[in-house]
């Protein structure tokens, strides 16, 4: 069921991060820095997993070791990507007030999935219902994400580095958008 359901859920973010890329107007050199910044927040995911499985805030009934089932993490790659993309325009648009709402707004809606997830599939995941918990993966979510983005920046430079990406153009020259 695990796999199968991983599956599933890499299949949706990937059609998600194409759709995602293709809004945000995204080079190629901006894209491969948020896909940096992905692989650099399932790397560090794994580490973050083992060290608090292990303290005790949570752990997956499904697998025998202290890091999460290895099709998670391709998961994590495209979650962080797409995020990363998002923070860029976030950034590029409002600066960093907007920044901050948005590593702000992520971790709220970051920590409830979390907990709804481990509600409503207690053989996927369960989360030690400790306030603690609650605060962890609050700073995990924006930690993570300003990880993703520090990666991006230093692959594609700051947000407003780069030109955004043409759509396409009309046959008389002019821009499709």
């Amino acid at each position: 069921m695990m796999t199968t359901l991983l599956l599933s859920v890499t299949a949706v973010y990937l059609v998600g991060l194409a759709i995602l890329t293709y809004l945000t107007r995204a080079t190629r050199r901006r894209f491969l820095g948020a896909l940096a910044g992905g692989l650099a927040v399932a790397v560090v995911g794994v580490g973050v997993e083992v060290l608090f499985q292990t303290l005790g805030f949570w752990h997956y009934p499904s697998v025998d070791h202290r890091y999460g089932p290895v099709l998670i993490y391709p998961v994590v790659l495209l979650m962080w990507t797409g995020y990363s993309l998002i923070g860029w325009r976030v950034m590029r648009r409002f600066g960093w007030p907007g920044e901050t709402v948005f590593l702000a707004l992520l971790a709220v809606f970051g920590t409830v999935r979390d907990f709804v997830i481990a509600w409503q599939m207690p053989d996927v995941i369960v989360l030690s219902p400790r306030i603690a918990t609650v605060l962890l993966d609050l700073v995990l979510w924006s930690g993570l994400t300003a990880l993703a983005q520090g990666v991006m920046w230093l692959a594609a430079g700051p947000a407003t580095a780069d030109r955004l990406a043409q759509r396409g153009r009309l046959p008389n020259g002019t821009n499709s958008h």
